[in-house]
């Protein structure tokens, strides 16, 4: 049975759209219907790459998880990834198609819709239910008009529209009842009802809240979502970055303490999903106002501009700070965009972020990183030098080639990429081997590669105490999405929802 489109749109942006899909797509899936996400148009600093080698979106990932779908690109068929505060890098059904201003991104609109209902379309076919997310708030007047993502796909999908709103933030009764009042006669017929977010205490005393909103926009509240801070589900946006932990001072338990070098184009930050949810582990995002000394284990993460970021490292002292930690003994691990940080060089002849030119590294591993060619994105398998039986799943995002200049030896050996055998070199180690850096994304979610790599950290197993479960970390992202389902299940009024998305 094929039925009508369910579409999820906010108030602004971070108030939950994300995750309700998500939700949803679980629920839905647990009923026995074919059901897939899909967002027109994403932009994020955290992105995935599928079995096909495709660049999406890390929210579509989730959702296509809750779903028990792999990841495909139609999901996601545009991702903006900001390279600057006016430009973004676009992604088109997985494959970079230019970087551009916002002006210049909005000169394209009349193809890039072609190529959103074109994956919509094939969506459609192959699924009974497709629900869609929107991006930021639902009601930018002054972006109305080149609006791929919001009620101009629920108006060519016919789907029906539900607006998140979030409590929290304040202000409900503006983001519900305005939003409303903005729309047009058309995008009030499909607008189906409010879904409030994150309330926190009794929802009993929003009870009069519902009727306000109800009356006013003679339109149902379909439910009250609980705030829900234990429940954790892989984030993507930079807005969800700023409630990641930072600290004054290191805790003084016993746990293995691990700094994540916040830098201003951090990306991929869920490659640490799996160490903030290890047993014994306590991790924390650093800035130049830190103190880099009390870390176990220092991680320079992705960036969207390697050279930037560089430039800030020196700005700040921090450049100075992470050199004086690695020769004080600590042990520092460089990913994607921090690996090319870790090196001599950075050299950028045909000024893919920027104008060209050439900056010295950190020095802290012999390679030389030149930013040319095309943009890697693969599914990777590899393996450790060494390691007897263990295969890393693991995947490449990443602009330029680094090359060895001395003494080390390769991080990790890449056997498969997107499903065809290779035998590649990966990453650097120095000779103490308390420095190395990869381009491999997602290593720290293989359970035995992260048990073994923190337990060599500290010389035992990495536990909060004996009795401390080991970590499967696909198992607890299973448990978090199956939580998820029953928080909506509790909270929302699922049989008017049923009812809304009939033939």
């Amino acid at each position: 049975m094929k039925y009508r489109p369910l579409m999820i749109l906010g108030s602004g942006s971070d108030v939950g759209k994300s995750i309700v899909v998500a939700g949803l797509c679980r629920i839905f899936r647990q009923e026995g219907l074919r059901v897939a996400p899909f967002k027109a148009q994403n932009m994020a600093v955290n992105s995935f790459i599928t079995p096909e080698g495709g660049e999406m979106g890390r929210a579509q990932v989730t959702q296509a998880q809750a779903a028990g779908l792999a990841p495909h690109v139609d999901m996601n068929p545009i991702l903006l990834k900001p390279s600057s505060d006016v430009g973004s890098q676009v992604i088109v059904h997985g494959q970079v198609y230019g970087n551009f201003s916002a002006q210049e991104y909005y000169r394209h609109k009349p193809r890039l819709v072609r190529k959103v209902m074109e994956s919509f379309r094939r969506l459609s076919r192959d699924y009974e239910l497709i629900i869609l997310e929107g991006a930021g708030s639902a009601v930018e007047l002054n972006l109305k008009k080149n609006d791929l993502v919001n009620f101009s796909m629920a108006k060519k999908s016919g789907a029906a529209v539900i607006l998140v709103a979030d409590i929290d933030r304040g202000g409900v009764f503006a983001a519900t009842i305005g939003s409303f009042l903005l729309l047009t006669p058309a995008e009030r017929r499909l607008l189906e009802g409010f879904i409030i977010n994150k309330f926190r205490g009794d929802a009993a005393l929003f009870q009069e809240g519902e009727k306000i909103i109800e009356s006013r926009t003679r339109r149902p509240v379909l439910g009250v979502l609980p705030y829900a801070p234990d429940l954790v589900i892989p984030e993507e946006d930079s807005v969800a970055l700023g409630r990641k932990r930072t600290m004054s001072s290191w805790p003084a338990a016993d746990s293995l303490k691990v700094g994540v070098v916040r830098l201003p184009h951090l990306s991929n930050y869920t490659d640490f999903d799996p160490l903030e949810q290890e047993p014994g582990v306590s991790l924390r995002y650093l800035d130049h106002s830190h103190e880099l000394a009390g870390a176990d284990l220092l991680i320079l993460p992705g960036t969207k501009n390697t050279i930037s970021d560089l430039l800030y490292l020196k700005e700040t002292g921090l450049f100075q700070q992470i050199q004086t930690y690695v020769r004080g003994g600590g042990h520092l691990v460089g990913i994607c965009g921090g690996y090319q940080l870790l090196g001599q060089e950075i050299q950028d002849p045909l000024g893919v972020e920027g104008p060209p030119r050439t900056e010295a590294g950190l020095g802290l591993l012999p390679v030389i990183t030149t930013m040319a060619g095309a943009k890697t994105t693969t599914q990777v398998q590899a393996r450790m030098p060494g390691a007897v039986g263990l295969i890393l799943d693991a995947y490449e995002i990443h602009m330029g080639e680094t090359t060895p200049r001395g003494e080390g030896q390769p991080a990790f050996e890449i056997i498969s990429r997107n499903g065809r055998p290779v035998r590649v070199e990966d990453g650097w180690v120095s000779p103490d081997r308390r420095t190395w850096g990869t381009y491999l994304h997602g290593l720290f979610d293989c359970d035995d590669f992260r048990r073994g790599f923190l337990g060599r950290l500290t010389q035992t197993r990495v536990q909060a105490g004996p009795a401390a479960p080991a970590l499967s970390f696909r198992d607890f992202q299973e448990a978090q999405l199956d939580r998820l389902a029953d928080l909506l299940r509790q909270h929302l009024d699922l049989a008017r929802i049923r009812a809304m998305i009939q033939p």
